[in-house]
């Protein structure tokens, strides 16, 4: 079978496969979302003709379905869904269909968040339309023309967040403000778990999540993974830096402590996801070192952003877009570096209601996906 890609959930270079699939359709009772919004009311006339001849006898689940599949396809996720590029070719070609996790999105939705309105969630159908296929949205909003954020690499993206810059103001956001005030607990709690870095079963709590961080040097004792705490984890060792964490809406992926070896470095790279802000707190910071050019005392471990280079410090946060591109190294020869890493949803940018419906639709993704046995560890969810 054939599949198109999409403009994100995985067609971006995630684990979970393409935002949709052209597989040939199956009978099924599940609602059809898109056909529900394009009924012109000839199918009901064909069904109510065929009544006459034959017995059909609805069961009350199947009724209730597809008439919360006709409420929610009329509503601004309902139409992103049906107006996408994807949605619009699975129409026009009625020997396939869509993803079921798209055709369901909807109803989920609005089953969800019943009080939430259209424009509450004007910007989430943007996404839906862009994980769809509308990749035409970044050039509308100028994400093209900057070169400094590889457009071809965004996988989800919320239109409408307005414009961003490489590094922003730590003090904007009252998370940075919270890690360096408790620096010094989080710094004993870090050396607690060191001492319990090894699980019941002997294995090592720092774990290389991706291919790109084990062959660059860089492993994380993942504390939460795709915003969600990790089983028979010793968060009793860590109980401020695990309350802080849980303050802000933790985004995909991981959360935790991150090592930098002596000499090595992450490599130019970008996330492809504008709905996530990073924070990094410097942890263990590698002393400066002689410049052998100017004889100059130089920062021995930094990471650029874009255009713009900055260099950690114990105790003090960066944050970033890491829609940009971006790269770490860590030059010093004995010494390595830790950071507390942490990625949220922009809160600086998002409203309340936006981000749990993005945290929701994250978590029925991963659902759906352990569902399909394809779930692992560094995958991307959407």
């Amino acid at each position: 079978k054939s599949k198109t890609s999409g403009g994100g959930f995985g067609g971006g270079g995630g684990g979970f496969g393409s935002a949709s699939s052209t597989k040939k359709k199956k009978k099924s009772g599940r609602p059809d979302l898109l056909s529900a919004l394009n009924d012109d009311g000839s199918s009901k006339k064909k069904s109510d003709k065929k009544s006459f001849s034959q017995t059909y006898v609805k069961s009350d689940q199947e009724a209730l379905l597809e008439d919360l599949a006709a409420k929610s396809a009329d509503t601004v996720i309902g139409r992103a869904v049906a107006n996408s590029p994807i949605g619009r070719a699975v129409v026009e070609n009625p020997e396939y269909e869509m993803d079921p996790f798209w055709q369901m999105l909807p109803s989920l939705i609005s089953t969800k968040f019943p009080t939430a309105t259209d424009r509450d969630l004007e910007r989430v159908g943007g996404m839906v339309e862009f994980s769809l296929g509308k990749t035409g949205i970044l050039e509308e909003e100028g994400v093209v023309e900057d070169t400094w954020r590889p457009h071809e690499e965004l996988h989800a993206y919320m239109p409408g967040l307005g414009s961003t810059e490489p590094f922003l103001d730590p003090e904007s956001l009252d998370l940075c403000g919270q890690l360096s005030e408790n620096y010094d607990i989080i710094a004993k709690e870090y050396e607690a778990l060191l001492e319990e870095r090894f699980d019941s079963k002997g294995k090592d709590r720092f774990q290389s999540v991706t291919s790109m961080n084990y062959e660059s040097g860089w492993k994380t004792m993942v504390l939460f993974y795709n915003g969600h705490r990790l089983k028979d984890f010793p968060y009793h060792l860590c109980p401020v830096t695990t309350r802080i964490m849980e303050s802000m809406p933790l985004a995909g992926r991981i959360a935790g402590f991150n090592r930098q070896q002596p000499e090595s470095g992450i490599p130019l790279h970008s996330d492809g996801n504008n709905m996530w802000l990073t924070c990094q707190m410097g942890m263990k910071v590698p002393p400066s070192m002689i410049a052998s050019d100017s004889g100059e005392e130089v920062p021995s471990a930094h990471i650029r952003v874009g255009s713009e280079t900055r260099h950690w410090e114990e105790g003090k946060c960066l944050l970033y877009d890491t829609t940009y591109e971006h790269e770490t190294f860590n030059a010093h020869p004995t010494d390595e570096r830790v950071v507390l890493h942490v990625d949220f949803f922009n809160t600086l940018k998002m409203t309340k209601l936006e981000i749990k419906v993005l945290q929701y639709i994250y978590d029925m993704r991963e659902q759906f996906m352990k569902a399909e046995g394809v779930a692992k560890v560094g995958a991307q969810v959407l």
